[in-house]
Parts: C-alpha cells; structure tokens; sequence
C-alpha cells in the first residue's frame, strides 16, 4: 500500500503545481494575447516568405494572408491587456510594466500597426513589388512595440 500512497501523494502535488501555474494572474487572457501574437506571426511569416524569396510568390496567398494580418490587427483586444497583466505578476507573460506606464505611447504604436497591416493588405495582392515594398513598416510597427514594451528575446 506504500508504493500506491506515494504514487497518489507525488500526482497530487504535481496535479496542484499545474493548477497554481494556471492559477497565476491573468493567465487566460496572456494566453489568448499570445495565440493573437502567434496568428499574425503566422501571417508575416507567408508574407515575409514571399519578399524574402523564401516562399514563391503568389498573389491570392499573399492577399490571404494580409487580410488575416489586417483581421489580427484590429482586433479589440482591450480585455487582453488589463493592468498587472506583465510579466513581474506573471512569468508566462512576456509585457512589461512600461505597457500601463503614464505617458505609454502603446496605442499610438498599436495604430502603426493597424495602418501598416492595411497597406500590407492593399499592396499583397499586387505583385511582389508592391508586398516588398509594404513589409518594412509592418516590420517597424511589430518592432516598436516589442522593443519597447517586450521582455527581449534570449
């Protein structure tokens, strides 16, 4: 009966360390702001594909994907992003505190990224030319933001 008892005792306390991670502050809606994060990183990953030459061009994927970029960027996602969501209350989160800090410009960084997803979508389906030439300002808007307000990347 040792060996059972013990069996039982160790699945408890792992079962009780995976609930307090899901029970950390904010964790669903971290979660659900990185699955958004993942789904445009997806989308830049056909378009950058295609203007690095990595990924033939073609004109309805790239349209496809830039009206999905355009759909992940616009997004409200204000129920995402509530304050202590960063990750000093939660290591799953990589946000900073400076994202609620007074004088942010994060809304302002966001709407460079709302307007570049929409040129991106408006030049996709033109012709490589035009994807190349609309890539750098969606790059710029995913980068400002993430230099500012993102823990950096190892």
């Amino acid at each position: 009966m040792k060996p059972l008892f013990l069996g039982l005792t160790v699945a408890a306390l792992a079962g009780a360390g995976a609930a307090t991670a899901q029970d950390a502050p904010f964790s669903k809606e971290i979660k659900a702001r990185q699955g958004i994060m993942e789904y445009r990183a997806l989308q830049l990953g056909v378009l950058g594909g295609m203007a690095k030459g990595e990924i033939d061009y073609n004109a309805g994927a790239a349209q496809k994907a830039a009206d999905n970029l355009v759909a992940g960027a616009t997004i409200d996602e204000s129920m995402l992003w509530p304050e202590g969501s960063d990750n000093s209350a939660n290591p799953a989160s990589t946000a900073l505190p400076a994202i609620w800090a007074e004088g942010s410009n994060v809304g302002d960084r966001h709407k460079a990224l709302v307007d570049a997803a929409v040129a991106m979508q408006a030049a996709a389906g033109t012709g490589l030319d035009g994807l190349k030439a609309a890539m750098g300002p969606v790059g710029e808007a995913c980068g400002g933001c993430h230099k500012a307000f993102r823990v950096p990347a190892n």
